[in-house]
């Protein structure tokens, strides 16, 4: 399939996709973007319907406590007189304040007056609430009859729920202690509904009180957004739920926005896209179909000779020459590679091999060589000794006791010696597990391309410590900047990049012995860095080692190039971690602000896409 159809395919495609990726942005973002405001709007309402609610319980306990505070109630309360009391709460001044219940209640929750009313003129209420003589013995308010702290709250009847608040009784002066309590209750009728209502400027309902009392509920239909709140009763006990209705008026206007925004975006596209399959068919495909053909004839003739030679100065002309001198250096390189890949492919490979095999066998060496000395300094010998003569029999007691004790530090110490080595030969099996990972990534790298891994920057630098002499590690504490932690999983070629890090640490831990350091530190840090549509991860690793003069900074990647005698040392490791880098598309340098100042030495190499391959276990 040609260029062309497949372009026209695309963009075709694309705009399809930006179509469908619109209406799920409408669904998915702009219309629930509608549906939350209505949300919080419901939200908003249903504090406001709280708020009056609060407010009208609030204007009944401010009358309750202007009542409490009459110095007539306060000497009938004393005197339980309620004479005073009948002639000030008169049925008049109930309906005047709204109430239908009036009570006064002494310190003991004996009711000195009780008065039910019905608002409605000619119209009597009957109020179990106002025939006891005192408060029932579990009425939470009891304990407010001597604290005197007034307080609000809702109480089921048998004339329905009563708005009730309660005032201190107190000398007129607002001076206790309180005397008891003025209780007033108003109720909760259709009109009083409606009117909290008209203050939130909202839609108000009751609705039955659940079994028990839970958070707010907020749930749409296609034309209304509830919110249900329930209300406990004085008791803690669920008493009703007040529902809000917020009509969704939001949503209808901004679908009929959505939609004439759609239909002007699908008519823009579909001009957009036939004017830019003209200007591509006549600047584009058709030059790049002419470069297309002479690509392929070169592949399929295997003739560099031939050139393309387009005469154009734009993208596609560049293109042209750039192609023609790759055919020219291809044919050079080719010749150059078929007698050059072989001899320096295996001996640069051989090289890193080594190298690393040498530095992980370092610390075998020295654990072989400790724990010869402390096998030879176990006094084994010397137990064996002490326990032929215990079988034989000393001759003396004290000379028997003597002997078991010495036979039981022996032993001991023999234990100490035995666990040391325990340790020895542990760390010598992992170093071995290491040498075999080495062999086998080095065996994969010569067979396959790169494996891409997903790793944690912080446990890609504890894996190349793993990999470093114990002196080395003895000598240099490596400090990982936090900036490892925050650029999270890279995608990267982590064997490589971890063999690299073991040689970078192994060279620091050199630099601070050659300063004369007994011990040193290595700061490594890591950025992400934006390079257009690429991302890239930049390493940087600085000691506080003996440095390295001006003149040198150019040639620590040279190969064969090192400081160090040659007997210990051939200049390759640096240089393999440059060719490795390299290959990765990468590059590497050393900045040093001179001997004795320590040296950085910097990573960069190209991150990978979630969609990279080859991917970890694929290879």
């Amino acid at each position: 399939m040609n260029i062309r159809p497949k372009v026209i395919a695309s963009i075709a495609g694309i705009f399809a996709v930006l179509g469908a990726a619109q209406v799920l942005v409408e669904r998915q973002v702009i219309m629930p973007s509608f549906a939350g405001l209505e949300r919080a709007d419901a939200a908003i309402a249903m504090r406001r319907i709280q708020y009056a609610f609060d407010q009208t319980l609030g204007r009944i306990g401010l009358s309750a406590r202007d009542w409490g505070n009459w110095a007539d109630v306060w000497r009938s309360v004393q005197d339980h007189n309620p004479a005073l009391i009948k002639a000030d709460m008169s049925d008049a001044a109930l309906r005047e304040i709204g109430v239908n219940l009036a009570l006064v209640v002494d310190r003991q929750g004996k009711v000195l007056f009780a008065r039910a009313l019905d608002l409605r003129p000619g119209n009597t209420l009957d109020l179990e609430l106002a025939k006891h003589p005192g408060l029932a013995a579990d009425f939470p308010w009891r304990a407010n009859l001597g604290s005197g702290q007034p307080a609000t709250g809702l109480l089921p009847t048998e004339r329905g729920i009563l708005m009730l608040a309660a005032g201190p009784v107190l000398d007129g002066d607002g001076h206790g202690p309180s005397r008891g309590l003025v209780i007033l209750g108003r109720l909760l009728t259709d009109g009083g509904i409606a009117d909290i209502a008209r203050q939130a400027q909202a839609r108000l309902s009751l609705l039955p009180a659940p079994a028990s009392r839970g958070r707010d509920r907020l749930t749409q239909t296609a034309s209304l957004t509830h919110v249900d709140r329930d209300l406990a009763d004085v008791y803690g006990r669920p008493i009703l739920t007040l529902r809000v209705d917020v009509p969704r008026d939001i949503t209808a206007r901004g679908r009929t926005a959505v939609i004439y925004a759609s239909v002007c975006m699908v008519a823009a596209a579909v001009i957009v896209l036939i004017l830019l399959l003209i200007e591509l068919d006549g600047v584009i495909l058709h030059p790049l179909a002419r470069v297309t053909r002479h690509a392929v004839a070169v592949g399929q003739d295997q003739d560099l000779t031939t050139r393309l030679a387009l005469k154009r100065q734009d993208e596609i002309g560049v293109l042209a020459r750039e192609f023609d001198r790759m055919v020219e250096r291809v044919a050079e390189s080719r010749r150059r590679l078929v007698d050059q890949s072989f001899a320096a492919g295996i001996a640069e490979l051989a090289k890193g091999v080594l190298h690393n095999i040498g530095n992980a066998m370092t610390p075998i060496a020295v654990r072989l060589t400790g724990l010869a000395d402390r096998l030879d300094s176990a006094p084994a010998d010397d137990a064996a000794q002490a326990a032929a003569e215990l079988k034989d029999g000393a001759a003396d007691a004290q000379r028997n006791a003597d002997l078991r004790e010495f036979l039981h530090l022996a032993c001991r110490e023999v234990a100490t010696h035995v666990r040391a080595a325990q340790e020895d030969v542990a760390i010598m099996t992992r170093q071995t597990s290491v040498i075999q990972n080495a062999l086998a990534e080095q065996m994969r790298s010569a067979r396959n391309e790169q494996v891409i891994e997903p790793v944690q920057l912080t446990e890609l630098v504890a894996q190349s410590l793993e990999v470093v002499p114990d002196a080395c590690r003895q000598r240099l504490r490596v400090q990982s900047d936090d900036s490892l932690r925050r650029a999270g999983v890279v995608r990267v070629a982590r064997t490589i990049l971890r063999l690299i890090l073991q040689n970078v640490i192994i060279n620091a831990a050199e630099a601070v012995r050659d300063a004369g350091k007994e011990h040193g530190v290595l700061r490594v840090s890591a950025e992400i860095v934006h390079e257009g549509d690429h991302q890239r991860l930049h390493l940087h690793c600085r000691d506080d080692g003996v440095g390295i003069p001006a003149e040198n900074l150019g040639r620590v990647f040279e190969k064969g190039f090192s400081t160090k005698s040659a007997e210990t040392n051939h200049g390759i490791g640096l240089h393999w971690c440059a060719n490795a880098i390299g290959a990765l598309g990468g590059r590497i340098w050393a900045a040093s602000d001179g001997p004795g100042h320590g040296a950085s030495i910097h990573l960069v190499v190209p991150l990978a896409s979630r969609e990279a391959l080859p991917l970890a276990g694929a290879a």
